[in-house]
């Protein structure tokens, strides 16, 4: 079995043992890493789609198709595990797609893509052709839809559905809000009661009246599908910016965040995000703070997370905007930089605030 580890896309997996292999999304491409065993060191396998900024990756899960959206690129699918790639974007009006989400209702596979600025289109062909979920972009709150940086247009962050009901689904709009449909995308309602900086939203699958959301400017749980929230904030108050969010399929109640210390404003001041990683063993409601293992000071920002269980243990991926990854068998009690010196994992341009160089971030748009 193969995992991936990307901003915008495919997080949580099971499997009967641990993956021998990780696709990574970077600002240079599809990094594949391979490793003999479990314990035994990453490599670099091969690369792709190099020159491109990738920011989701997807294994779907009948046919193994790799799918990786891009800023710049839209939508690309291997079929040969990355060997060789084609653009799949036929229907799609925007090159910048931010995150892909994979469902399946009965034997039917439906992929969902949310692009910049703010649409969100479905298939039911494995990619070939786009149908946008145009009511969406009828909601009343629309036209404030908004996002800090030039060109100023929100992005869909996050598409989630629910795995009891696969007409039941989520959008995260940064900066818009959140909003649920119960009619496979025809229909849309605003949810209310936290702030519209909507990161991404977690569906407990055993309950999934159970939300957890993580937002700019707060971490927030429901327990009646949306219509009523609980704000969490104080109880990671060292995470002020939490962004990947993880669970364990086997044990739903252990999950992960992280995060940084402040808003990427900040960011800009300090050259430094300060990341944490915090665990609830509680479903959200007490954390703790994670960390033994890594420095104790990053600039780096974790920008991706991802977790794999299996009967008996589990295994978290965090990457960060160093290019550096950390994973811990032991429930976060400790970590290791398991792989070192790949690109940056990094939303949009999170690397450049940073103190990256911007020259392939200009090298990658004049190659779109």
């Amino acid at each position: 079995m193969a995992i991936c580890l990307s901003h915008g896309g495919q997080a949580v997996y099971s499997a009967a043992s641990p993956s021998k292999d990780l696709l990574v999304a970077t600002i240079d491409g599809v990094v594949f890493l391979h490793r003999e065993g479990q314990g035994s060191p990453w490599q670099v396998k091969r690369k792709a789609l190099e020159g491109r900024h990738s920011i989701a990756l997807a294994i779907e899960p009948k046919t193994g198709t790799v799918f990786a959206t891009m800023h710049n690129g839209g939508v690309a699918a291997s079929q040969d595990f990355g060997e060789t790639w084609e653009f799949r974007n036929q229907g799609i009006a925007s090159e910048n797609v931010y995150c892909i989400t994979c469902s399946s209702a009965g034997d039917q596979v439906r992929l969902y893509v949310g692009t910049e600025p703010a649409h969100l289109y479905v298939s039911e062909d494995m990619g070939a052709h786009w149908r946008e979920l145009s009511s969406l972009r009828t909601v009343p709150s629309v036209s404030k839809w908004t996002f800090p940086a030039p060109p100023h247009d929100a992005h869909v962050k996050n598409v989630a559905v629910d795995p009891s009901n696969p007409d039941t689904l989520y959008a995260c709009i940064e900066q818009g809000g959140l909003f649920k449909s119960t009619d496979a995308g025809e229909t849309w309602k605003e949810l209310q009661g936290f702030n519209d900086d909507c990161h991404r939203l977690f569906i407990r699958p055993s309950n999934t009246e159970e939300l957890i959301l993580p937002t700019g400017y707060g971490f927030y749980r429901s327990a009646d599908g949306g219509e009523t929230w609980e704000e969490l904030t104080e109880r990671i108050s060292r995470i002020g910016y939490p962004d990947p969010l993880v669970f364990n399929p086997l044990q739903e109640k252990l999950m992960f965040v992280a995060g940084a210390e402040a808003d990427p404003f900040h960011w800009m001041q300090t050259k430094s995000a300060n990341p944490r990683i915090a665990r609830s063993r509680d479903g959200g409601s007490t954390w703790e703070m994670l960390g033994r293992g890594m420095p104790e000071h990053l600039d780096a920002n974790f920008e991706a997370m991802t977790l794999e269980a299996w009967e008996g243990g589990c295994t978290v991926y965090a990457g960060n905007t160093d290019g550096d990854i950390y994973a811990t068998e032991d429930e976060g009690e400790t970590w290791v930089k398991v792989v070192e010196g790949i690109p940056a994992l990094s939303k949009t341009i999170h690397y450049t605030i940073l103190g990256h160089d911007l020259s392939f971030e200009k090298r990658d748009r004049s190659q779109a």
